[in-house]
Order: structure tokens, then C-alpha cells, then sequence
């Protein structure tokens, strides 16, 4: 078996992990602005120049704001933020999703998968429902929480690519670790049989063709999750 080299974070990883941490945990607010490099630098033991390549890259990411002879500020990354601001939000405590983001994940998906839908039933194949249906048979078979998960992350993701919409896989996979750790929760809380229901009656009805009564299902099983009877935040 072959064994990855590990390797320490550089000074200026762990510099952009502490402004990350200080940023998204409010000690320091939107708008605040930051000491000048050389106080940071000293105050932290470390060079200007990781500093400043720490400043940097956490301009571009999105939580900083620099104005040349004024200041550096802190951004709002909500409104100013990235794809790297998104992975580094759900990187924040270990991982650990707060309630408002798992909230605004539901909801986002809500948008994405109606919009899957609306764009494949006109012109799927038999033989992309046979696709679709495969995965649905293998989260009936399995009995791994871990397992259905996955697999009901791949029928969301398939049926991304159905859509047409080139872009939209790529927004799939981007929230993969976020969006299996909350089917693994729901399958906790309410068993795989219900995960499996979710995506066997959204499925029976794409390959109907039926697009009015797939986008009510999944907006009902999604809404269900976020403040129904399968919710899966408190």
C-alpha cells in the first residue's frame, strides 16, 4: 500500500486559516479595518511578505477588501465572496455545517434541481432514465447509510448533466461533501426507506415525463427537510 507524503501548512496557510476563522466567527466584523502589515506581522511572529501574500489571497477569496494609501478592510464575503469563500464557510469548524447553512444549501438545491428537471423531461432518453433508475435500484439494495448517500448524490449529479446545462454539474460537485453529510444525517434520523421513497417517486415520475408533479415532489421532500416533519437541523 502506497502512503501520501504528508506536509506541514506554510506560515501563510496558516495565516489566511486564522483571518478565515477570525472573519467567519464575527471576532472580526464586516467592514472592521485591519491593522498595517507590519503590526500584523509582528503581533503574529511572522515575515511582511507572508503577510502580504496572505492579504493577498484573502482579497481574492473574498474576505478582504484592499484600498490602496486607505486600508485593508474586512469584506462582506456574502456579497463579495467566491467558490473558494463557499469551500472555505463549509471548511470552518471542522466541517461542521451551522443551521443557516445547511438552511441556504436545501434552498439553493430546491432552484438547482427544479431546474434540472425542467431541462431534461423534454429530451431525456430510455436510456438515460435506465441510468437514473440504476441508482435509484442501488440505494433500495444497500443497507450503508454512507453508501445511499453517495449514491443519491450520483442521481443528483446525473440528472445535472441531463439537464443540458453545462454549468450546473459543476455546482453539484462543488457542494459533494455538504450534500452527502446531510443525506447521511437524514438517513439517521429517518432511515434509508425514506431516503430511497425521495428518489424512487421523483424518479418514476421523470420517467413519466410528468415535470409539474417531479418539481412538487422534490420542493415538498426538500421543504420537508427544511421546516416539515424530516427536518434535519434544529
Amino acid at each position: 500500500m502506497e502512503f501520501k507524503k504528508l506536509s506541514s501548512p506554510s506560515l501563510k496557510e496558516l495565516f489566511i486559516r486564522e483571518l478565515e476563522t477570525m472573519i467567519l466567527s464575527g471576532k472580526l466584523s464586516i467592514g472592521e479595518k485591519l491593522p498595517s502589515e507590519r503590526v500584523l506581522a509582528e503581533s503574529m511572529q511572522v515575515s511582511r511578505a507572508v503577510v502580504n501574500a496572505g492579504i493577498s489571497e484573502l482579497a481574492r477569496k473574498g474576505f478582504l477588501m484592499i484600498k490602496p494609501r486607505i486600508g485593508t478592510f474586512v469584506a462582506d464575503y456574502r456579497r463579495e465572496g467566491t467558490m473558494d469563500t463557499l469551500i472555505s464557510i463549509m471548511n470552518y469548524n471542522g466541517g461542521i455545517l451551522r443551521d443557516a447553512e445547511i438552511r441556504s444549501i436545501l434552498e439553493l438545491r430546491i432552484a438547482l434541481d427544479t431546474l434540472a428537471v425542467k431541462l431534461c423531461i423534454p429530451k431525456i432518453t430510455h436510456d438515460e432514465i435506465d441510468i437514473l433508475k440504476e441508482y435509484v435500484n442501488q440505494i433500495e439494495q444497500t443497507d450503508s447509510p454512507d453508501e445511499a448517500a453517495e449514491l443519491s448524490f450520483c442521481f443528483q449529479h446525473e440528472l445535472a448533466v441531463l439537464s443540458g446545462n453545462i454549468i450546473m454539474p459543476l455546482i453539484f460537485t462543488s457542494f459533494k461533501v455538504p450534500i452527502i453529510t446531510l443525506w447521511k444525517r437524514f438517513c439517521r434520523l429517518y432511515g434509508l426507506e425514506s431516503l430511497y421513497e425521495n428518489t424512487a417517486v421523483l424518479c418514476n415520475y421523470i420517467e413519466k415525463r410528468d415535470a409539474e408533479k417531479a418539481i412538487k415532489w422534490l420542493t415538498s421532500t426538500i421543504n420537508d427537510t427544511i421546516n416539515g416533519n424530516r427536518q434535519i437541523y434544529y
